[in-house]
């Protein structure tokens, strides 16, 4: 399994990430275990989890699950120091804390509880779930508008001095390693950067956002922050959240799949997406590759990307995933899919 460095923090994780979000809800507690011992096995080293997970739905009788289940992972293996291990604090609007914004007021105690959930006394890797300012991810960039975001940029700033004075704490107490963000964009990060060297506190390591060769977005301008700036992305749904396997073409909708609990796929649903989708697996017949390794294997390995993240809901599932880190990509069937790309940019 091939290590990158995740930003300046000296880290080193697996160029695969396994996601948890379906732990606790698609996959019971005791197929999550086996895929966690599984995938170490197969030399993954990073771990990516949320204090709001499971997700597909999101329930307040689940929120905090998914961090239980890796913690008692944690306890009756031993070998929580193998991990390099990530989870994020939920923002604005969440089910925790009333839907109140990320400050430096709410960091503490949402450490705590997560290090209570995790049964651990650290966290490799904090993330801030969505900027308090809101965000072009998740759909929105067809429609976010920052200009009536109800911020200014001195207000954005000074909230961004003021949590990393409540992060740069918990770093001094041991309860972080690193900081990292989530569906942010290239401004967001540039004033994070700034601020970190300006004020202190922990540096911006990495970006965690939507990437796939369905959705693009950080191509341009953030792919060149993020390579100057030594920030790591952590790409999130690298398979276009199921789309690129195939296995919703011709209308097909498997029982239990993400579609199956939620129709619109998060608003991705769209005749765009299936044309190219279907001329992405065109060219996985043309090179005789497994469309699945192909599409994650590409995220995996663009010059900016430090772990892409994917989940499985079954070990079948995950068995089949790990072959993408043995997939070599040739610079025909990169040159392949960026003409796809053209033809088919931002089907959602």
């Amino acid at each position: 399994m091939k290590m990158n460095p995740l930003g300046r923090t000296g880290l080193m994780v697996s160029e695969l990430c396994l996601g948890t979000m379906t732990f606790g809800n698609q996959t019971p507690p005791a197929e999550a275990h086996r895929q966690i011992d599984r995938a170490l096995e197969a030399g993954i080293n990073f771990m990516d989890t949320a204090e709001m997970y499971p997700v597909n739905p999101v329930r307040a009788e689940t929120y905090g699950r998914t961090e239980e289940i890796i913690g008692d992972w944690n306890a009756a293996s031993g070998r929580r120091s193998e991990w390099i291990l990530a989870t994020k604090h939920s923002g604005e609007g969440s089910m925790a804390r009333d839907g109140a914004p990320i400050t430096s007021k709410t960091i503490r105690d949402t450490v705590e509880a997560s290090l209570k959930r995790l049964k651990t006394d650290y966290i490799d890797l904090y993330q801030f779930h969505w900027p308090n300012r809101g965000s072009y991810m998740f759909r929105k960039n067809w429609r976010y508008d920052p200009s009536q975001s109800g911020w200014t940029r001195a207000q954005v700033v000074a909230d961004m001095e003021d949590c990393l004075g409540a992060l740069q704490a918990e770093v001094e107490r041991g309860t972080i390693r690193a900081f990292g963000l989530s569906n942010e964009s290239a401004w967001g990060t540039a004033l994070w950067l700034e601020a970190a060297e300006r004020v202190g506190g922990p540096r911006v390591a990495s970006i965690q956002n939507e990437y796939s060769l369905l959705c693009r977005l950080a191509d341009t301008d953030l792919a060149e922050l993020m390579v100057y700036e030594d920030v790591g992305l952590l790409p999130f749904s690298p398979l276009g959240a199921g789309f690129l396997t195939g296995k919703y073409q011709g209308g097909a909708v498997p029982e239990g799949s993400r579609m199956s609990l939620n129709e619109t796929m998060g608003g991705r649903l769209s005749p765009r997406v299936f044309e190219a989708v279907e001329a992405y697996l065109g060219v996985a017949r043309e090179f005789d590759l497994d469309p699945v390794h192909m599409a994650l294997a590409w995220s995996a390995r663009r010059p900016f990307v430090a772990s892409s993240i994917f989940g499985a809901t079954t070990m079948e599932q995950l068995d089949h995933l790990l072959g993408a880190s043995d997939l070599v990509l040739s610079d025909d069937l990169l040159a392949r899919l960026d003409e796809v790309h053209k033809a088919h940019p931002m089907p959602y």
